[in-house]
């Protein structure tokens, strides 16, 4: 059974203002920095040994901070990049017009093949999420591999893990520097392939995260 890790990167300063990122970037910031180190200490406990990022800035740091506390070398994939959130990219939530939110609530709340204009839908991000995850398959056995993601990409993965649709309504909040499990398994109890074990996890955190 391989078991695999999922971390969202530890807070950035966008993240702090409320700012949307998606695929543009924005430094940790001194709490993102220990959330990342408590989130290590934790892998390491773990038995990670092969960290692997979103090519992404705030993961890459995330991730280089984990990698180093595992020793283990860090391995960069661009298919774990956050949504593509186009034209709404380095825009304050707070100053989008009613149209410009509408377009980002239907991203949240489920209608199908919506995406912001210059952007990305959650069935195209959700493809090459998967394909990501699929990769860990052919990792040397004995491998406890970890991600490092993004909100909205990881969420959207799990979603799919459980078989809902790319699209779905988000319902699950994965805070920043929170681990999540999935496995690939055979039990006759469960459907053969990935499932979620765990999400969201926090326990180690000392640092409370923001709640998205």
């Amino acid at each position: 059974m391989l078991q695999v890790y999922l971390v969202r990167h530890g807070e950035t300063e966008w993240n702090a203002l409320h700012r949307i990122q998606g695929q543009s970037d924005s430094a940790l910031t001194a709490k993102g920095e220990r959330q990342a180190q408590q989130v290590a200490e934790r892998a390491k406990s773990l038995g990670i040994n092969h960290v692997i990022s979103s090519d992404l800035g705030r993961t890459r740091h995330t991730a280089k901070i984990i990698a180093a506390r595992c020793g283990c070398k860090m391995k960069i994939d661009a298919r774990l990049r956050e949504l593509d959130m186009g034209i709404l990219e380095n825009r304050d939530i707070s100053t989008l017009s009613k149209e410009e939110e509408e377009w980002r609530q239907q991203l949240v709340n489920g209608k199908k093949d919506s995406r912001i204009p210059g952007g990305e839908s959650m069935i195209e991000m959700a493809a090459r999420m998967y394909a990501a995850l699929t990769s860990c398959l052919v990792l040397p056995k004995d491998s406890t591999p970890l991600l490092v993601s993004h909100s909205m990409a990881l969420s959207c993965l799990i979603s799919t893990v459980l078989g809902l649709p790319a699209f779905a309504e988000r319902r699950l909040r994965l805070r920043n520097c929170s681990i999540s499990r999935i496995c690939y398994q055979k039990s006759p109890w469960l459907a053969p392939g990935w499932v979620v074990e765990t999400a969201g996890d926090v326990s180690h955190l000392v640092d409370t995260p923001m709640l998205d």
